[in-house]
């Protein structure tokens, strides 16, 4: 049984408890907050302790930890829990600042335990099967890939002002999609963002609509597309071309009854937000992370392929603020 402490009880580690409880091999003991609230909160849904992130990484008995705390913490907590013989699951992204993130790899490097980054959607049935699809040669060699991310609505300016900015909180996922599908990086990242959503937004140093486009070493290109907006829900395309055919990953829908009459065809609305779109990819990348950590098999995602993502959000980040195209390896 794979003995586990959660460290940050906000939104996002409710979903990583429920799959640490769900799965059979693992079980949640203790769970930690800088808001003691937060923490007592998991602790009374799921039966566990609540304690200090230190408490927790110095727990002998304690084999793991998920992190899901703030951004500019992930550095420091991967570090001490891997020195203090503790495997760990990292939520996205390592660092906000890439050199913070390859100083981590060096240190952790040096304490020999095992880190996954937390890009769930890679875990995601549809796109799964899409990548497993194009690997297989159905579509033959493929040329170009086309990525749709947008969110319902956007967040709060008073998150917008820590996150990082759009391209290292929200892109982040879909820079490690395009990694995962097209299986390398690219050579240069182009990037166009607005802030016009929200104009705060803006005003906050941040974009909440971008364009990036990427071109790779063998002339295939990739574009990604991101929104804060969509009035119709959470919408999460993934489109693959080929020489031989197309691979589409399409949205998860609140069902699937299609109604077609005289006024026409219509057809239900894509799940809200991604607490219900990507339940499913949460479960099976925790699934994964105890395979590999009580297998002892690799890590399915790497710390390498987290710093691999932040980098082509930095050079995303310098596209847009230069308006030419950056290469991947000058940044």
């Amino acid at each position: 049984m794979l003995r586990v402490g959660l460290l940050g009880a906000g939104r996002i580690a409710d979903v990583h408890a429920i799959a640490i409880s769900a799965h059979p091999a693992s079980k949640l003991v203790a769970v930690s907050d800088f808001l003691p609230e937060n923490a007592q909160r998991l602790a009374t849904k799921f039966g566990c302790e609540v304690r200090s992130n230190d408490e927790i990484i110095a727990d002998p008995n304690i084999d793991a930890v998920l992190i899901a705390t703030p951004t500019d913490t992930h550095s420091d907590l991967m570090e001490a829990a891997t020195a203090a013989g503790k495997a760990v699951l990292c939520e996205k992204p390592v660092d906000l600042s890439l050199a913070r993130a390859r100083a981590c790899a060096v240190a952790t490097a040096d304490n020999g335990q095992p880190i996954m980054l937390g890009f769930n959607r890679r875990f995601d049935p549809s796109f799964a099967a899409l990548k497993a699809a194009a690997d297989a040669g159905e579509i033959g060699k493929s040329e170009l890939l086309s990525i749709t991310s947008f969110d319902p609505a956007p967040p709060p300016v008073s998150y917008v002002k820590t996150s990082g900015g759009l391209f290292r909180d929200m892109m982040i996922h879909d820079f490690d999609m395009a990694n995962f599908i097209m299986g390398t990086p690219p050579v240069t990242v182009s990037a166009v963002g607005t802030s016009i959503v929200d104009p705060e937004i803006g005003l906050a140093g941040d974009v909440d609509t971008a364009v990036v486009t990427m071109t790779y070493a063998d002339g295939r290109i990739a574009v990604i597309k991101n929104s804060r907006r969509a009035a119709y829900g959470y919408d999460q395309r993934l489109e693959l071309l080929g020489s031989e055919g197309l691979l589409q990953a399409q949205n998860m829908l609140e069902n699937l009854v299609v109604k077609s009459n005289a006024s026409g065809v219509t057809g239900a609305k894509p799940t809200y937000f991604f607490l219900q779109r990507y339940m499913a990819a949460y479960k099976a990348e925790w699934d994964a992370f105890a395979t590999a950590v009580q297998g002892k098999t690799p890590m399915p995602v790497t710390l390498a392929d987290g710093i691999a993502a932040l980098a082509m959000a930095e050079a995303a980040t310098l596209s847009m603020k230069t308006g030419a195209p950056v290469r991947l390896d000058s940044v």
